[in-house]
């Protein structure tokens, strides 16, 4: 018997865990062979302060702290910087992108002078935001996992759940491997949240998968581009980013689909790349590798924090859509918060957006 049976080895799993485990024994089950497989191995993260709306920025402000000194005072942040480039008739989108708090318009001749592939002629804008952060997602799994297995956390991996049930006053959890039985059952399963919920017999809460699509191609014309800002359309609707001497370009897509391990669309990634194209001189050529993973979001695009007020003891932590990783000290603290009953240092109106019981009404 566990007192927390965690279901999803991802960050927001394995953040649980962290904050969990002091508080009693907890098992972390994944479905695959090993954890951050799905979305969170698959994310091309960075921290951002106003990315997201008013809840979410909260959760990042309050998760800085942590993701700047954590992994033995070394943090996982490191210094990148956003260049978002408008093409002709998109001021209007340039307009808001510079309300932006942190962000500054910026010359083409400065902004040529951060990525010296850019074309003149396509930029009708370029606003810089510098406080924009590469986020070394790795090495934050590995910090928060480090801190639950030191507080007696067990996990195991090939370990898909195929059946749960109420059984006198705990969970009785079928897996590939074994049943389990647990006190409290935490959802942190990703795009199968709502599946992992009616296994449970409880209704979803009506969370939304949607793939991102990534291709990692060699670096434009052989340039250094470790210095390089990342690079995105005014629209959101491509983006590009140094990656380990390469070039990742993604269409940032946000197509939903149902929950699956999931692969690039070949023709969503040439779309992507063209608009991409359209802004440099160095043609893509050749892509290397690419995959897709899954971002899931609530209806109204805040993260799932909570007990379910159908059944308190099963927890949600879900939803986590692109902001995972940069809300997860955070989140995982407000989840630990939920847990015990004790005050939430974020205040009961982060407490109250975050709640499923939002989702129940």
């Amino acid at each position: 018997m566990f007192d927390f049976l965690i279901i999803g080895g991802g960050i927001a799993g394995v953040s649980a865990a962290a904050r969990l485990a002091p508080l009693g024994s907890v098992l972390l089950v994944e479905a695959e062979p090993n954890l951050s497989y799905h979305a969170s191995g698959r994310s091309a993260a960075m921290y951002f302060e106003n990315y997201g709306n008013d809840a979410i920025q909260v959760l990042n402000r309050a998760s800085l702290e942590h993701l700047s000194t954590c992994s033995g005072g070394q943090g996982v942040l490191t210094p990148r910087g956003l260049l978002t480039l408008a093409g002709m008739g998109q001021q209007g989108a340039f307009a808001e992108i510079l309300a932006t708090p942190g962000t500054e318009q910026i010359s083409f001749d400065q902004a040529r002078a951060l990525v010296p592939i850019l074309v003149r002629d396509a930029c009708a804008g370029a606003a810089l935001t510098s406080d924009g952060l590469d986020l070394d997602t790795d090495l934050l799994i590995q910090d928060f996992l480090r801190a639950a297995k030191a507080s007696g956390t067990e996990t195991r991996t090939d370990c898909a759940v195929t059946a749960i049930s109420r059984d006198g006053g705990c969970w009785r959890v079928t897996t590939a491997k074994a049943e389990i039985r647990a006190l409290t059952l935490v959802n942190a399963a990703g795009a199968w949240g709502d599946n992992i919920a009616v296994l449970a017999g409880l209704p979803p809460i009506g969370l939304n998968p949607c793939r991102r699509s990534i291709a990692r191609t060699p670096a434009p014309a052989g340039l250094d581009v470790a210095g390089w800002p990342m690079l995105m359309g005014v629209e959101e609707d491509w983006f590009a980013k140094p990656d380990a001497g390469k070039w990742l370009i993604s269409p940032a897509d946000e197509d939903p689909v149902d929950a699956h391990d999931a692969w690039a669309d070949d023709m969503v990634l040439a779309k992507g790349i063209a608009r991409y194209q359209d802004f440099v001189s160095e043609e893509v050529t050749r892509v290397e590798t690419s995959w897709a993973g899954l971002r899931t979001f609530a209806r109204d695009r805040t993260l799932v924090i909570g007990r379910d007020p159908l059944e308190p003891s099963f927890v949600w932590t879900a939803g986590q859509g692109g902001y995972g990783f940069q809300t997860a000290p955070a989140a995982s603290e407000l989840l630990a918060s939920a847990i015990t009953g004790a005050p939430a240092g974020l205040g009961p109106e982060i407490v109250a957006a975050t709640s499923p019981d939002r989702l129940r009404k």
